[in-house]
């Protein structure tokens, strides 16, 4: 049977009794601080595993209810499926129950089961209509509701909870389960810390809901946003030691390289691709229509961000509009005092400066619609438009689109002749065309400009097309040699290009090979000739007429002929030589002898051993 890995997370006021349901669910005891036993309070996130047969394995996050500890409660429901709503039926809708159901909303949970406890207490029937008025117009409305009590009875849990009550919790839990697609694996692990600390003996672990991918023992990770390089020991999932933590599980990991007092806490996020954080972040802010009568949220508001498990300051940057009054959505910019890691699509919640009012939620956009974040090929086409010809594997980097996914995007695109491929580069294709028209405009201006060259040096068309990446320009010189032109060494040029000197160069070059032809075995230095003749000896270099030496020394290619044949016919007779004996041998001077047998050498027709030349 295949298992299925799901998250639940409680969620409603303070004393409503989703602790002690927690523990009639699962027998565990959540709340696991001294001080929550002594207040008898949820104060931090407790958790416990609730196996719900076929297959179906549940790790339940427990949340504090009260107003003082919402930042708790918000760190343990940002990754959840399910939402297990509680209610008491003594209380009824309360603050905290209608901040946890927007937390929820603008973390966009949309199903859950609610739990009416105490039904003993008050009146069931009132509360539960209550709630059903409540739910009208969120994804809550039609989640069912499930009664307990806490009145004594022969069968009951050792708190007072009715085994039918918990049955029938169980069994909504379940079937709502039972019809929710387990959380992906897109290959992008991401595990949202909510407790670090020191075993002695064991070192530092980590724990926290493990999303978007798995994690394997051994694994080599990062800690973001400070990308800390560490490796993975052990890993535990609900006090057992498993090889592999897949998502949608509670998972804890040993990373015993590191260090607690290296600043590891709740907000980090371990994965295992180094990214990029971000310290601004594009979104679209949304206030829920519940608020009331609240003040509308000011551009450049401070305020405080929960993403994942990490809480920071930030200042909120209306796009247009000054204002965002209740029910009203809008793009913005948060700016964030401190980095984190945000993918595109990610939710977040926002509260208010005092830290006593949730006031708005929303979505990561990073550039893109709002219509268009969660669709891949639209996603894809508008990042490649938006930075430009780029290697596609930085695509969608910070995503929940997996590579498979990314990939067959571009491809699809590319059918549809949206966007350029080649090798590892994407463009759109409008601007891949212009890149290219830039490109053969700059080569045949400098045809025009230097007939006498085979081409134009690379370095010089890069130069020209300016910041282009080494990847994105060899891309392009592909793409130009595909049809039109061709690679000569170092340059690029049309495959009908010939290289041609100007008659006014033709002279210059027929007297630099009468003047070499004097001397032919030690012609004379060329360093300081002018521009003009400087051209030339570059062009009768490159038809092979004159064999460059090293910088300003040349010679004819017939006299590096014979030179290389006499060099090699002397070592055949007479065994390796010196510098000096070849030089005498050839009648030249050291100035051209040094750099010929280290052509020789280059060339593979000779090799120095010692102070001496032997042939190779």
């Amino acid at each position: 049977m295949t298992e299925r890995h799901y998250i639940v997370a409680t969620a409603g006021h303070v004393d409503h009794g989703k602790s002690s349901l927690v523990k009639a669910l699962t027998g565990t005891d959540p709340d696991r601080l001294p001080e929550e036993k002594a207040r008898q309070i949820t104060i931090d996130l407790g958790f416990a595993e609730l196996n719900l047969g076929d297959g179906i394995h549940a790790a339940i996050v427990d949340v504090p209810g009260h107003e003082n500890f919402v930042r708790n409660m918000i760190a343990g429901v940002g990754s959840i499926d399910l939402a297990l709503l509680v209610v008491a039926a003594d209380d009824g809708w309360m603050p905290q129950t209608e901040e946890h159901l927007q937390i929820l909303t603008y973390f966009g949970v949309n199903r859950a089961v609610i739990a009416l406890t105490k039904t003993d207490l008050g009146d069931a029937e009132r509360v539960e209509m209550q709630i059903r008025e409540r739910l009208i117009d969120t994804p809550f409305a039609d989640a069912s509701i499930a009664r307990t009590s806490l009145h004594r009875k022969p069968l009951m849990m050792d708190d007072g909870m009715s085994c039918d009550g918990v049955a029938g919790l169980k069994q909504a839990l379940a079937i709502e389960l039972s019809q929710i697609q387990p959380q992906r694996d897109i290959r992008k692990p991401r595990l949202f810390v909510d407790r670090a600390f020191t075993l002695h003996g064991i070192g530092t672990v980590v724990t926290g809901t493990l999303t978007g991918g798995s994690l394997r023992r051994g694994d080599a990770v990062f800690v973001q946003p400070r990308n800390i390089p560490a490796r993975i020991r052990s890993i535990q999932t609900h006090g057992r030691d498993v090889d592999l933590a897949q998502p949608g599980t509670r998972t804890a990991i040993n990373l015993p390289d590191l260090a607690v007092d290296e600043g590891i806490a709740r907000g980090d996020v371990v994965t295992l691709a180094h990214y990029e954080p971000s310290s601004v972040l594009d979104v679209v802010l949304q206030r829920s229509p519940r608020l009331g009568r609240v003040p509308a949220i000011k551009s450049h508001a401070s305020v405080y961000v929960h993403h994942g498990t990490k809480r920071t300051s930030a200042k909120i940057i209306l796009r247009d509009k000054q204002s965002l009054a209740v029910g009203e959505t809008t793009p913005a910019q948060l700016r964030m005092a401190s980095p984190i890691l945000a993918f595109l699509g990610d939710r977040f919640v926002v509260r208010d400066a005092s830290e006593q009012h949730t006031i708005a939620g929303g979505i990561i956009l990073n550039g893109m619609d709002l219509d268009a974040h969660e669709d891949v090929d639209l996603c894809a086409y508008s990042e490649i438009a938006r930075v430009g010809p780029t290697r596609f594997a930085s695509l969608l980097r910070n995503s929940n689109f997996s590579a498979g996914e990314i990939n067959a995007a571009l491809q699809g695109l590319h059918h549809q002749n949206k966007i350029f491929l080649n090798g590892e580069i994407a463009a759109d294709i409008t601007t891949w065309k212009k890149l290219r028209d830039r490109a053969t405009a700059s080569i045949e201006a400098d045809h025009r400009s230097h007939p006498e060259r085979s081409g134009m040096e690379f370095a010089a068309l890069r130069a020209n097309l300016s910041g282009l990446s080494p990847e994105v320009f060899e891309a392009l010189l592909v793409d130009l040699c595909a049809e039109d032109f061709g690679r000569v060494g170092s340059t690029i040029a049309r495959r009908s290009h010939r290289p041609a000197l100007p008659a006014a160069l033709q002279k210059i070059a027929t007297h630099i090979l009468a003047h070499l032809s004097e001397k032919p075995f030690d012609p004379p230095n060329q360093k300081s000739v002018d521009p003009e003749t400087h051209k030339a000896i570059r062009f009768l270099i490159q038809t092979g007429e004159l064999i460059e030496l090293k910088q300003d020394v040349v010679i004819l290619s017939e006299a590096f002929a014979k030179m290389k044949m006499t060099i090699a016919n002397f070592i055949s007779a007479h065994g390796p030589a010196s510098v000096s004996q070849l030089r005498q041998e050839l009648g030249t001077s050291r100035r051209i002898i040094v750099p010929l047998l280290e052509l020789l050498d280059r060339q593979g027709v000779t090799r120095r051993g010692g102070d001496k030349r032997m042939l190779a």
